[in-house]
């Protein structure tokens, strides 16, 4: 992008206050001005500078994409889970299959890392799954950065993936806490794990 002559505080911020606005690293925010998703430049002393409505229509396409504008938030003892599936057959299908279930789930689904990491900072999901192939920033990386994330270390994440053991040590290798299904969804061994996370936090609410 071409560097403008005057640059209105209004127009533009750094990439600090950018990613103050959209909830996530500085490095997240530094590849997708990169890659293209927001609209930046860099001033003659090197520092970063980020167009204000490339930001704001971010947000939107990832709100609208997400469905967080119309979904309300998750009654108590509601488990929410966030699924990060870059094809739409399997986003209907874990839809379908879960809703089938008669679970009290709350699932939004997202189709790349970056909308990933925006709803994680969203709705604070009990439980994230994830494909590990996906455009933009991948499920390896949305995971470590989830991982490098002092308040997201302890979220519960399940991967389901395509991928051969070898490619997945080739992309350096997940968590060991990271649970790791083969495709096709093993959706009776998900339903399980589940179901024990839900009765995990029911004892927890009565407890409490």
């Amino acid at each position: 992008m071409a560097v403008p002559h005057e640059s209105p505080e209004k127009e533009y911020c750094s990439t600090s206050e950018a990613a103050q606005r959209l909830g996530l690293s500085l490095g997240t925010v530094q590849q997708m001005v990169e890659n293209g998703q927001l609209d930046g430049w860099k001033t003659a002393g090197g520092h970063r500078r980020i167009r204000v409505s490339s930001i704001e229509e971010f947000r939107a396409r990832s709100m609208a994409g997400s469905g967080a504008q119309t979904q309300a938030r998750a009654p108590a003892n509601t488990l929410q889970i966030l699924v990060a599936e870059d094809d739409r057959i399997l986003q209907k299908l874990y839809e379908h299959t879960f809703s089938s279930w008669g679970l009290p789930l709350q699932v939004r689904m997202v189709s790349s890392g970056i909308d990933g990491l925006l709803e994680i900072g969203r709705m604070s999901p009990d439980l994230l799954i994830t494909d590990l192939r996906m455009p933009g920033i991948d499920g390896f990386e949305m995971i470590r950065r989830l991982r490098a994330d002092p308040q997201l270390q302890e979220l519960d994440i399940v991967v389901v993936s395509g991928l051969a053991d070898d490619e997945i040590l080739e992309n350096g290798g997940l968590p060991a806490d990271v649970i790791l299904y083969s495709k096709p969804v093993p959706f009776r061994e998900l339903k399980g794990y589940v179901q024990a996370k839900i009765m995990a936090m029911q004892r927890r609410g009565r407890a409490a």
